[in-house]
């Protein structure tokens, strides 16, 4: 059975990995662009794209508690009640769009948190304010995107993906570089690309829904329900701890471009390139951890002991052996990795410092993110966010500023790089008997 469970990961992560490689590099286009346009530009779309990204993880993370419940009701046999729990999300999207778009067009609260270049907050601030107008968009597809995964159908997520990238790919270095417009906008022009990227993939999701086969036996778009209460009170259970681990997770990593601004526009612009390929190393243990939810849902819906443990086994293993490779293969090629995203020499030499915390923490990553996400499928959500927020933000953010500014002898920036390894080993410590524990609380249920 862990032969079975594990090919059947690995076929539904294949495709999902591919959808999330695409959307993060959305994020490696945009830095790969701006990195030829000036140490400025890379240092406003380091920190807004920080801040955007938080918005928008914990917000979608609330949206993501639609995965698990479809799970559980497809397991159950219960399809029939599955369309209204998409559109639940899509009303729920509407609902949580509203602060998020205020709060990207009005930064001001968290750009204070830290003291930046005049000419550097000045494009981090349009940069967000462009932004804004693609977050609707960007949390109607997420909830469609946690609808597929938990039906087992994500190949539409990796052919959406990939033609938003090559498109972005395309309207970025012609915006921000070329002058499409008139001039180079620089930082704009990768904003407005992704603007016009997000609506897009929305119009897609929108049309898989009405022509694809999820469409024609759920029609989820079909006889519309209006917000039952009900419904969101689940949602919202589940979903709320799930958004707010996001957020910490999520700003361990982004709010270091904030909190080290102050050491200049080179070194939070070598932070970027490495957080770049971070982001793109960590798509590897999240695709595999997505799968591994959506499965172990539907086995927990389904009642199957026996493949709710062999799903578990299966995803933790693949998970940590495929990372711990790839951190080996981030190690090697450290330099040709990092040359590819910029020309400054001095930013090379940040970047380069950093890659070897990346590496070594990819095993534990996998780790402590395989077990978040099986639990989220055990409807265990409130306790791994606390446990999460005393690692990623006790441990690596707090921790990450006493070794950068306070230690006896100041680390810099590689300070909150090596608090990053600490929180992630102590989150998997904490994470897996956690783990254990709801697995045997419901195994004793069934």
């Amino acid at each position: 059975m862990f032969r079975a469970a594990a090919r059947g990961l690995i076929a539904h992560a294949f495709p999902i990995l591919i959808a999330q490689l695409a959307s993060i590099g959305m994020m490696v286009v945009d830095t790969a662009v701006l990195g030829h346009v000036s140490s400025v530009d890379l240092a406003a779309v380091a920190i807004g794209g920080g801040i955007q990204i938080s918005v928008v993880f914990a917000l979608v993370g609330v949206l993501q508690a639609v995965a698990p419940v479809v799970a559980h009701l497809h397991g159950a046999g219960r399809d029939d009640e599955v369309a209204n729990v998409l559109q639940q999300g899509f009303w729920l999207s509407v609902l949580l769009a509203v602060p998020g778009v205020l709060f990207l067009t009005f930064p001001g609260g968290v750009l204070g948190l830290s003291t930046m270049d005049a000419a550097v907050e000045a494009k981090v601030r349009q940069y967000l304010g462009l932004l804004a107008w693609s977050l609707p968009a960007s949390l109607f597809y997420r909830t469609f995107y946690a609808f597929c995964n938990a039906l087992g159908k994500p190949r539409v997520l990796m052919s959406i993906g990939l033609a938003a990238l090559g498109l972005h790919a395309v309207l970025a270095w012609g915006l921000a570089l070329q002058g499409w417009s008139g001039e180079p906008l620089g930082v704009a022009g990768c904003a407005l690309s992704n603007i016009i990227i997000a609506w897009l993939a929305c119009a897609g999701g929108a049309l898989y829904l009405v022509l694809g086969p999820l469409g024609r036996r759920y029609r989820p778009l079909a006889n519309w329900s209006r917000p039952h209460w009900p419904t969101w009170r689940e949602l919202l259970r589940l979903g709320v701890p799930m958004g707010l681990s996001n957020l910490v997770e999520i700003t361990a990593f982004t709010l270091i471009s904030l909190f080290v601004a102050s050491l200049g526009a080179t070194v939070v612009a070598g932070h970027r390139v490495v957080a770049n390929l971070s982001a793109l190393t960590y798509m590897l243990p999240l695709s595999l951890a997505i799968a591994t939810m959506a499965a172990l849902g539907r086995a927990v819906g389904s009642r199957d002991q026996a493949m709710a443990r062999a799903t578990v086994r299966a995803g933790l293993w693949l998970a940590a052996g495929s990372s711990s490779l790839v951190g080996l293969l981030l190690w090697l090629g450290a330099a040709p990795l990092v040359a590819a995203y910029t020309d400054d020499p001095a930013v090379r030499q940040v970047a380069v410092g950093l890659v070897g915390y990346v590496a070594i923490y990819q095993f534990f990553d996998a780790l402590q993110t395989v077990a978040g996400h099986c639990l989220r499928a055990y409807r265990v959500t409130f306790v791994p966010m606390l446990v999460q927020t005393f690692c990623f933000w006790g441990v690596g953010l707090l921790g990450g500023a006493w070794l950068c500014y306070r230690w006896t002898t100041p680390l810099g920036v590689a300070g909150f790089w090596l608090a990053a390894v600490l929180s992630l080993i102590f989150a998997a410590a904490l994470l897996l008997p956690l783990l254990r524990k709801a697995m045997v609380a419901s195994e004793s249920v069934l």
